[in-house]
């Protein structure tokens, strides 16, 4: 209950900081396709679990789980750039002086977001060396000093509130690029169709195949990845045809 406002005020400031729909979006055709393929990946996962899957490759799929969370904005960072010298290199040179002009919000969206990822690792770095300090000490058994403890709770207080920040902002990073649809339309689907096939590569390295036979293997390693670049396609065709 104590941490329930600075958690509030942790998806308050992530909400201000990288909104939801900032700019240009998906239109609610795309979001509903994406919405169902999204489900239907879900249930298929679950599915193939509940049929051939033990507890390890259940305690494997939470594992990937949160290995995708933690290495989807540092792929994206390294991505981004990518991709968006690709798109640069094909745009008119007025169409290009338009988009680096806009390019701005999406570097400061990007600065904020590994600005506080950069500041919840150092300072959980330094609770963790205060903890040590106030319940070992110099090995007397005294009681700790006060000053120590009162810089563990404002430290611990800090990390929360960083912790929930970069949890209510992932979403929104992920899903909108930061805000690179600002900068061209199409961006965010092409980054999304490039980082599906990576964190599918990613998952291979660091896991095993998902359980069944081999036709159900390939169906959960690539079909994934595909019906992914396929509504990402889809959308890149629905906005040139709005143009």
């Amino acid at each position: 209950m104590a941490s329930y406002p600075v958690i509030r005020s942790a998806r308050h400031r992530a909400r201000l900081s990288f909104p939801p729909h900032r700019g240009h979006g998906p239109d609610a055709s795309v979001l509903r396709v994406q919405t169902i393929r999204a489900w239907l990946a879900v249930g298929a996962s679950l599915a193939i679990l509940a049929v051939f899957g033990t507890s390890e490759d259940w305690n494997e799929a939470q594992q990937q789980y949160y290995v995708r969370l933690i290495a989807t904005p540092w792929l994206l960072l390294l991505t981004a750039p990518v991709v968006m010298a690709l798109l640069f290199r094909k745009a008119t040179p007025a169409r290009r002086t338009e988009m680096r002009a806009r390019l701005r919000p999406v570097l400061r969206s990007a600065l904020r977001f590994f600005g506080a990822f950069t500041a919840f690792v150092v300072l959980a770095g330094l609770l963790v060396l205060v903890f040590q300090e106030t319940i070992f000490g110099d090995g007397s058994g005294g009681a700790p000093d006060a000053t120590l403890v009162a810089v563990g709770l404002v430290t611990y207080a800090l990390v929360v509130w960083l912790g929930f920040f970069l949890w209510f902002a992932s979403g929104t990073v992920v899903r909108t690029a930061f805000g690179t649809a600002d900068v061209h339309p199409a961006l965010p689907a092409l980054l999304t169709g490039v980082l599906v096939w990576e964190l599918s590569l990613i998952s291979l390295v660091v896991s095993d195949l998902p359980p069944g036979p081999l036709a159900v293997q390939l169906l959960a390693v690539l079909g994934g990845p595909l019906s992914v670049t396929a509504v990402a396609w889809w959308e890149i065709g629905r906005l040139r045809r709005a143009r």
